[in-house]
């Protein structure tokens, strides 16, 4: 059941773009954001993760913003905050390892070598990148571009960029793995 609520969240947050499209115009930005910040609730309390409490509370923030402004830009600058908070949490890592993609690396590979590390830590920098530059895009389109360009880019294209990111970097640890580890300096 968890399974199935966490999902349905996921879902619901992967559509967000689309259903604030669909409602610009017809539902008042106000409720729109009120159901956005109830969503990011249900989804720290359900995924138990703590930067999903800070989504959450960056969204309460945007809602509050979009109660008192009446404007849609609070409930548009949503996956700026998104961005921005895994830009902080994979910055984060950096500094205080292991790095996000380490974490990750050794739920398949517990005993992750040198190399494995060092190779998480770079492809780590690389979503560091990526959040900074989707984060601004987001930013751009939410401020001056029109309601249709924002949906475009945050309920499709960044999610494209995002898979083929996550592609580009599968077929490089391949090609990494099979090079085998780097030749010692003492060699």
């Amino acid at each position: 059941m968890r399974s199935g609520v966490k999902w349905a969240l996921v879902l619901l947050t992967v559509l967000y773009p689309v259903a604030v499209y669909a409602a610009l115009g017809r539902v008042a930005p106000q409720w729109m954001a009120l159901l956005l910040a109830a969503l990011a609730v249900a989804r720290a309390l359900v995924a138990r993760e703590r930067w999903w409490w800070v989504v959450a509370g960056g969204t309460v923030l945007l809602a509050v913003a979009a109660w008192i402004s009446q404007s849609p830009l609070m409930v548009k600058l949503y996956p700026v905050l998104v961005n921005g908070v895994l830009l902080g949490v994979f910055g984060a890592s950096l500094w205080q390892p292991p790095s996000v993609v380490e974490r990750l690396a050794r739920l398949r590979e517990p005993d992750l070598p040198p190399s494995g590390v060092h190779y998480t830590r770079q492809v780590t920098k690389v979503w560091c990148v990526f959040f900074v530059l989707n984060g601004s895009i987001a930013a751009i389109t939410a401020l001056y571009g029109s309601d249709a360009v924002w949906a475009l880019y945050n309920g499709l294209i960044a999610y494209v960029l995002m898979g083929l990111l996550m592609a580009a970097e599968w077929c490089v640890r391949r090609s990494v793995r099979r090079a085998g580890p780097p030749p010692s300096a003492s060699a």
